[in-house]
């Protein structure tokens, strides 16, 4: 691992922008931040760091390719488009950063991410999960969710305020979520058949009020893996808890990490 706070390396033949924070990979595990349909590495805030401080572990975060400042990418994205970022590009940063201990911590498609890289990908370097609104089927309410963010850039400034956070694949990001969940062949995605793969502790999050999905993906997720399970459902919270209920969620991610290790 470089010793170079932030930058780029390479991985699965992309150029992506990630941000380290503590210790090493040969100190100390580390958590491994994915970003979710919208986000990137600096969309995470302060919030890496504080978890790298709270535990003692590093912390690496990275823009997926078409996202942030990373390398761009052609659309239109299949309606698979989670599954190669979980079982090529994730392990290859992983090899790029030198990681030997990872838990993985996933918001919406970055929880999806997680789970198919822990049910798929026999990576015995996941040691853990932590998924924030993660998807593992479609429902009504998240394609509404998704028709109102496409409303939202074609009558409002989002598109500006998307471009502060990613440049010159400000209109890839926004299409390459928005445009292949609104496909008609979207509608039957699920990754429920990953899920008995997933032996792994895992800390599944959600907000009550998510506008992106509900209580059911929670319980698919719980219902589904073969690991130990925790569920948190955070009450007066949306699509994003580690922002709207920063100190619970932060805490409950402490502990869960906490009672892994000695």
């Amino acid at each position: 691992m470089s010793t170079i706070p932030e930058g780029f390396l390479t991985a699965a033949g992309h150029q992506l922008e990630y941000r380290w924070h503590g210790p090493a990979p040969k100190e100390a595990p580390t958590l491994v931040f994915l970003h979710e349909g919208l986000g990137c590495r600096d969309l995470w805030k302060d919030v890496p760091a504080d978890l790298s401080a709270r535990l003692g572990m590093g912390a690496l975060v990275y823009s997926r390719p078409g996202y942030g400042g990373s390398s761009g990418i052609t659309l239109p994205r299949s309606t698979d488009y989670l599954t190669p970022e979980a079982l090529e590009v994730l392990p290859a940063v992983l090899d790029a950063t030198g990681v030997e201990r990872a838990v993985l911590i996933g918001h919406s498609d970055g929880g999806s991410i997680a789970l198919i890289a822990a049910g798929r990908g026999e990576d015995p370097r996941i040691r853990a999960i932590v998924t924030e609104a993660a998807h593992v089927f479609v429902e009504d309410i998240t394609l509404a969710g998704i028709r109102e963010a496409r409303t939202a850039w074609e009558t409002t400034n989002l598109r500006e305020k998307l471009a502060r956070w990613h440049g010159a694949n400000t209109d890839t990001a926004f299409h390459g979520w928005n445009d292949t969940w609104l496909t008609d062949a979207y509608a039957a995605w699920t990754i429920k058949d990953v899920l008995a793969g997933v032996t792994v502790p895992a800390l599944i999050i959600q907000g009550e009020g998510d506008q992106y999905g509900t209580e059911a993906q929670v319980d698919a997720i719980v219902n589904g893996v073969s690991g130990p399970v925790e569920k948190l459902m955070v009450p007066d919270c949306g699509h994003v808890p580690h922002f709207e209920q920063r100190r619970r969620v932060l805490d409950a991610i402490t502990a869960f990490v906490d009672a892994l290790t000695p």
